[in-house]
């Protein structure tokens, strides 16, 4: 998948917080920041129109018409986890008029060093946490009324206490990958939508926990694997199913080197133990995760690495770069995969290894191997690209031709094709997609029981195998390593005690 579909749809850079201050009196340092003397139910907001529409003019905002959602239309919606990624989402969920943000969790009150969700643009480094987005949305709010103030969005800790005390009809997670399953299974079984960031799940019986739960709730879901609602996924799928490069028996991912640095310390657990910052609440960051020590080294952004709370480089790309993959060419279960790296610790995911899936015949379509290639392994070039021209991936490897991303190679092929027949629909967008779906529309495109829960399972049953260093043959309908029973236990974790699904 090209960069640009990761790009997010609007650009925000009006709204970062280092521009947005901070009244002293709006602090609070506990658990929740309630602002509900401010804040007003829709049936008491709309009995008092119709109580007083005899004395006062009511503004547009409130009554909604042409142009405007009346605020009974609209999806109210609770963000949990306010860092770069999740004030990315915020943003885009506050240029819709017909969403309202009603609140916002996070463990964090308010603290720097979280990768900007900017990030293409140089990596600065902005504030993250629950205040900052608190503020965010008031001031949004304020200036879409043309108040002075707005006070209507309550901030929380503790998502369960989010979950409980709003009547959100949806919620959004964008926590680090080992608190995903936990929050979302919670908003499930309160029967809200839900839009989560990649991957799903920390775990394979995670993920499959949660289709199904999804499943059951019949609620409208969404992964934040953006680039599957590019004009360049649908150009792929529509290449593919074309003809155009015939039967593809194989694809390779050439992911190449992360852009953040890795751990210090070789890897192994930092040896220091500065004090936890004023307003981080570590025990609920932990979450099920196993109790260590805070340190910079996992909190607010390098969790990613460490195998107790990331999903290491195949979980934090995987489902944005195999999305494509797998509605292209009708993936489900992979049969069998195994894994090579050239590094492996007891505390960090490798950075330079291969993952290697088998998939089976399906649908008339071929058996499939899809090679995923990361930092230090390269794929083979293909025959016919030009000399000096950079590999792109994906690179579909087909009986009669081959393409990287959505370009088939070499140029002059490429020219001479043209475009696929346009038999896809076109999406109106990541963000767009969900929201309709909310509202009672189609599925949205990364849904997590048509798509992201299998696309999920995949991406960890790689990491199983970069773990364990073994040939795995995969029983995927029925969550089972086969030929490994050991194996089988990396399948879930434990929870510590207080935490479930």
């Amino acid at each position: 998948m090209s960069l640009s579909g990761w790009r997010e749809e609007t650009s925000f850079r009006q709204y970062t917080t280092e521009n947005l201050g901070m009244n002293a009196k709006e602090q609070n340092s506990g658990t929740r920041i309630d602002n509900r003397s401010h804040k007003v139910s829709r049936r008491a907001l709309l009995g008092g129109v119709a109580a007083g529409v005899a004395f006062s003019v009511v503004p547009r905002h409130v009554l909604g018409g042409q142009g405007h959602t009346a605020p009974s239309d609209k999806i109210s919606l609770g963000l949990i986890g306010l860092g770069g990624q999740g004030h990315v989402n915020l943003f885009n969920f506050l240029q819709m008029e017909d969403v309202q943000v009603t609140s916002v969790c996070d463990v964090n009150r308010e603290g720097p060093g979280y990768i900007s969700w900017d990030w293409m643009e140089g990596k600065e480094r902005k504030l993250g946490g629950r205040e900052p987005a608190r503020r965010l949305v008031n001031k949004h709010y304020a200036e879409q009324r043309g108040q002075r103030t707005f006070r209507g969005c309550t901030a929380y800790a503790d998502y369960r206490e989010l979950l409980e005390r709003e009547a959100v009809d949806a919620v959004m997670v964008a926590t680090p990958d080992h608190t995903h399953a936990v929050i979302v299974m919670a908003a499930l079984k309160k029967g809200k939508h839900v839009y989560c960031e990649k991957p799903l799940a920390y775990t394979v019986h995670e993920a499959r926990a949660l289709t199904e739960a999804a499943r059951r709730a019949k609620v409208a879901t969404q992964l934040g694997n953006q680039g599957q609602a590019s004009e360049e996924a649908r150009l792929t799928q529509e290449i593919i199913l074309d003809g155009a490069i015939g039967a593809v028996r194989e694809v390779h991912v050439n992911r190449g080197a992360c852009f953040w640095d890795p751990p210090a310390w070789g890897g192994n657990r930092p040896p220091d133990q500065p004090p936890v910052p004023e307003g981080l609440d570590w025990d609920r960051w932990l979450g099920p995760a196993p109790v260590r020590p805070y340190h910079p080294a996992y909190h607010p952004w390098r969790w990613r690495d460490w195998w107790d709370f990331g999903t290491g480089p195949l979980g934090d790309m995987g489902c944005h770069i195999l999305s494509t993959v797998f509605k292209a060419l009708q993936l489900r279960h992979p049969d069998r995969v195994v894994a090579e790296c050239a590094e492996a610790g007891p505390e960090v995911y490798p950075r330079r290894f291969r993952v290697t899936y088998a998939f089976p015949a399906r649908d008339g379509m071929p058996p499939l191997t899809l090679i995923w290639h990361d930092e230090g392994y390269d794929p083979p070039r293909p025959e016919g690209l030009e000399p000096g021209r950079p590999l792109t991936s994906p690179i579909y490897v087909g009986d009669e031709g081959t393409m990287m991303d959505y370009l088939l190679i070499p140029e002059s092929r490429r020219k001479a094709y043209g475009k696929p027949p346009r038999v896809l629909p076109r999406s109106p967008g990541q963000y767009r997609e969900w929201i309709d779906a909310c509202r009672g529309g189609t599925p949205a495109g990364s849904d997590f029981v048509n798509h992201s829960g299998l696309l999920t399972e995949t991406a960890m049953l790689g990491n199983i195998a970069l773990r364990t260093g073994k040939v795995l043959d995969w029983d995927g309908p029925n969550l089972k390593i086969t030929n490994d029973e050991s194996a089988n236990r990396f399948l879930h974790r434990d929870y510590r005690d207080g935490w479930t699904l």
